[in-house]
């Protein structure tokens, strides 16, 4: 039988352009698409993460024929085009949600991220690193608790070893987590630590400001030696949930997930019965003044209206497709 043009199945470890990296049997193979995908909308076209069916080419690129179905799905709003959701990765099963315990912790973008990670369909996962740094670790802990019921938190200092062995029951064979934080949040150091291995290069954090230079240029998949994989992605600006800081980030995934358990389908969040986002702000879970700048911007209508009912819409069929899994 011809070798090569029989059908392979692989996995995309790395996007660029129009070039795809494919990981089959441990080796890493070149591909591209297929013609057809192109009168297909992009957002169907391999991601990292994807399973995909190949036809086998030993000498040359290989040719990517299909994407199989996701089990999950990591999403973001487009920070260029407003409104657009992009696709990032595909086929996580935890988004380790990387913060250092120093000037990085946030508890908003951590929320913002949370809400990916539910949305996206896979389990968010706090990560507080550099603990040895911090006086208050309890208080950190409790407060990113309030977030959701159906996120874990661990504590740990990379460095130090403290609280790692934790970690040990995410890194399986089979296993894929994605790595989301700001590029000083030690994202590395931490990868690093569980391999055993320098497979992630470090960036030195410059102590003026504890931003790290960006040092991931591209997204990409990594297939540790226990058998588990890492998906790295971009920092925060990379992410559309950048801080405040850096330019008023217009997300507001948060709220929009909330709001799609409102009673209401056009509740207003003031004083309407069954609102979820005043509940959230009762408990503690969101803050009144993000509320408060999410209603001046007028993030209910102008062209925001079609994003909330797709938000919405995909938070209600993911909240449904879980129900129907417990």
């Amino acid at each position: 039988m011809n070798h090569h043009n029989q059908e392979k199945h692989g996995r995309v470890i790395a996007v660029q352009k129009n070039r795809f990296t494919i990981d089959w049997e441990g080796q890493e193979l070149a591909a591209r698409l297929k013609g057809s995908f192109y009168e297909q909308p992009s957002d169907q076209w391999p991601l990292v993460g994807d399973e995909v069916s190949f036809l086998y080419n030993p000498s040359g690129e290989s040719i990517i024929r299909s994407v199989g179905k996701r089990k999950s799905l990591l999403q973001r709003l487009d920070p260029i085009k407003t409104g657009a959701i992009q696709s990032m990765v595909a086929n996580v099963d935890d988004c380790f949600i990387v913060t250092a315990l120093n000037g990085d912790y946030n508890y908003n973008r951590i929320a913002r991220y949370v809400s990916l990670a539910l949305q996206s369909g896979a389990r968010p996962v706090i990560i507080l690193t550099k603990a040895d740094l911090c006086a208050d670790v309890e208080r950190h802990i409790r407060e990113v608790e309030t977030l959701s019921d159906k996120l874990r938190v661990h504590a740990v200092s990379a460095l130090q070893g403290l609280g790692m062995e934790a970690l040990e029951e995410y890194f399986v064979p089979g296993r894929t987590i994605a790595l989301l934080g700001s590029s000083g949040a030690g994202k590395s150091t931490l990868i690093n630590a569980v391999a055993g291995e320098e497979i992630m290069k470090t960036g030195a954090v410059r102590a003026s400001d504890d931003k790290g230079r960006h040092t991931t240029t591209h997204r990409q998949l990594i297939r540790l030696k226990n058998g588990a994989s890492i998906i790295d992605t971009p920092g925060m600006r990379e992410l559309g949930v950048a801080g405040a800081e850096e330019g008023i980030d217009d997300t507001f995934s948060d709220i929009l997930v909330l709001a799609a358990s409102c009673r209401f389908r056009d509740c207003r969040h003031e004083t309407e019965p069954g609102c979820a986002v005043k509940a959230a702000i009762m408990r503690g879970q969101l803050r009144e003044a993000r509320l408060a700048l999410y209603q001046s911007l007028g993030a209910e209508n102008r062209g925001n209206r079609a994003r909330m009912k797709e938000i919405s819409k995909r938070s209600k069929a993911y909240q449904k497709s879980k129900n129907k899994k417990n």
